[in-house]
């Protein structure tokens, strides 16, 4: 039998930030304190950030069907180099895991393939179209863990209200992306100054809260738990507050460029600020931020979206939707909110690992106590460096944050104690 002691890190315990030692047997933490006994290797923590492994609950791994953008190995290889040890996969893959028998196949090809723990969302309807409902309580018994349509907005509100029913009925969260098409117009960035300076149509931030709306009014007629994926404007923001308030079980995410960028920063021409739900105004930027410290959104989620770069080019109007956040989000959130202040490292650390593991009540994730398994994240927090395209293991490269100069490096991301990912040293 194996023991790994982790010594000489701080560690993030319980919420505290705790200079203490960790000790690994079989692949779980076996004991935590400041005098443990031997072991056969060493870990050397010290001066270093220990963290239970991020969780990332929406994550687009485009395999089978797409692999030219990820695969689930590329994909989970880019979660374990950004520190990340669980992810929530979207069903947006071809064939779609819209009943038991895909749903199984595709959790065998997370877990054959996958270098972290891959949890599997099935979709709400079949093909992600909108129209029939899967069979609930099969797909959960096949291995899903939630179900999503992923970034298609369930358009009639009795389908979503039956959708609701039957997952309140089998036991699983639906996640939604709200976006109501009919208030689309054409739209590919969010409707405002930039969107009439570059010349392209806009989207209007009530194509996103009008249906948030409906459907928190469905969720507290079914008590599902219902939760809102990437919200990114101020009254959607409000609509949660609300409802959190009024009881409704809801839970919330947003990504990091939504909480560090607004459309304000939208290059012309660089359509890798292009995602859906678009960067909005500054004020949503801060309402979003303003959600997650007092409560109302519970988690900071990537929705790391690869494409190959025949997907984006120059033209905005034409280019895909969406951008990677599993290698850079880490470091850009600790840069840019907590070294200035904006939060605190607790905080940050909470909505990464804990918030998320408690939301969906992941068993075996997101906190650090014995028995648990020895899914750990070690950065230097301390060392600065550039975000450069030879050093991404995603397939993806399409991100706006490529050239960034920030602080907080993965140095080595474990599962189920053993080093998946470790940097190399200069």
């Amino acid at each position: 039998m194996s023991v790994t002691k982790i010594q000489g890190g701080t560690i993030f315990l319980n919420g505290q930030l705790v200079k203490t030692d960790l000790l690994i047997e079989n692949g779980k933490i076996a004991a935590i304190g400041n005098e443990l006994s031997a072991a056969d290797t060493i870990i050397d923590a010290s001066g270093k950030l220990v963290t239970p492994g991020l969780i990332d609950l929406h994550v687009h791994f485009r395999d089978p069907g797409l692999t030219q953008k990820e695969t689930i190995e590329t994909g989970t290889m880019a979660a374990a180099h950004g520190g990340y040890t669980t992810v929530g996969a979207m069903p947006n893959v071809l064939p779609t895991p819209d009943n038991p028998e895909r749903v199984a196949k595709q959790v065998k090809a997370n877990q054959t393939k996958g270098k972290v723990h891959v949890l599997q969302y099935a979709t709400i309807t079949e093909g992600r179209q909108g129209n029939q409902l899967v069979d609930f309580a099969g797909v959960k018994k096949a291995g899903a863990f939630a179900v999503s349509n992923d970034g298609s907005g369930v358009q009639t509100a009795g389908t979503m209200y039956q959708a609701m029913k039957a997952a309140k009925a089998a036991g699983l969260p639906l996640a939604a992306h709200v976006e109501d098409n009919s208030l689309l117009f054409g739209g590919v960035i969010n409707a405002g100054k930039k969107a009439r300076q570059l010349g392209v149509p806009g989207i209007l931030s009530v194509t996103e809260s009008a249906q948030l709306a409906r459907d928190l009014m469905l969720a507290q007629a079914t008590h599902v738990h219902y939760h809102v994926c990437h919200v990114s404007t101020k009254e959607s923001v409000n609509l949660i507050r609300l409802a959190k308030a009024q009881g409704i079980r809801v839970t919330a995410e947003v990504s990091p460029h939504h909480l560090l960028l607004c459309d304000e920063d939208i290059e012309a021409n660089n359509s890798n600020y292009k995602m859906n739900p678009p960067l909005r105004g500054r004020a949503d930027q801060a309402a979003c931020l303003a959600g997650l410290l007092d409560g109302t959104i519970d988690m900071i989620a990537t929705d790391h979206a690869p494409h190959a770069e025949s997907d984006k080019g120059p033209d905005l109007i034409k280019a895909a939707n969406g951008i990677t956040g599993l290698e850079t989000a880490f470091a850009l959130l600790y840069t840019h909110l907590v070294l200035p202040g904006k939060v605190r490292l607790t905080e940050l650390l909470q909505w990464l690992t804990a918030g998320p593991a408690d939301a969906f009540n992941l068993q075996g994730a997101g906190h650090i106590q014995p028995g648990m398994p020895a899914d750990l994240a070690i950065f230097d927090l301390y060392k600065q460096f550039t975000f450069k395209d030879e050093d991404y293991l995603s397939k993806g490269h399409n991100t706006p944050f490529t050239g960034w100069d920030v602080q907080g490096q993965t140095v080595m991301t474990l599962v189920d104690g053993q080093v998946v990912y470790q940097r190399k040293e200069n």
